[in-house]
């Protein structure tokens, strides 16, 4: 397994940047993090994950990749509640909502990305392919409209 594979399974590392967020530091990271706050589906209780912004098509909407595909918890929870927060430059803790995009949305999201990230698609379809043996091509996306 790639060192970049194995660092995002650990834990501790790709939790840290809550913390920064939850200072209302996330402005730091720039418009490419956020941080979306979800309710657990089971707890009820709120749940926290960092998450690349994939593409801004506005300043109300971002787009988010489910990198573990359908598995990760923060996607089940979305869908079983899609009422979140988001943190992202200087926004803290705006109500969204998130609706998963369709596949012909996903495959016009993925080309601008590969088109406008070439490196980063390179480097993450690779992690990801390694990781749940998909590619970045075939994963969920999340659009999270603010209000």
């Amino acid at each position: 397994m790639s060192l970049a594979a194995r660092l995002l399974r650990t834990r501790w590392l790709v939790r840290a940047p809550i913390v920064l967020f939850r200072a209302r530091l996330g402005f730091v990271f720039g418009g490419r993090m956020l941080l979306l706050e979800h309710i657990g589906r089971s707890s009820g209780e709120s749940r926290y994950v960092v998450l690349e912004a994939v593409e801004r098509p506005d300043s109300d909407r971002v787009v988010v990749a489910s990198g573990f595909g359908t598995t990760s918890q923060w996607f089940k929870n979305l869908q079983a509640e899609p009422n979140c927060r988001v943190s992202i430059g200087r926004r803290h803790r705006v109500r969204a909502v998130a609706r998963v995009v369709d596949a012909a949305e996903r495959a016009e999201i993925v080309a601008r990305y590969r088109r406008d990230h070439p490196k980063a698609y390179a480097e993450l379809s690779g992690v990801i392919e390694e990781s749940i043996g998909k590619t970045i091509d075939e994963v969920p996306y999340v659009e999270l409209t603010m209000s």
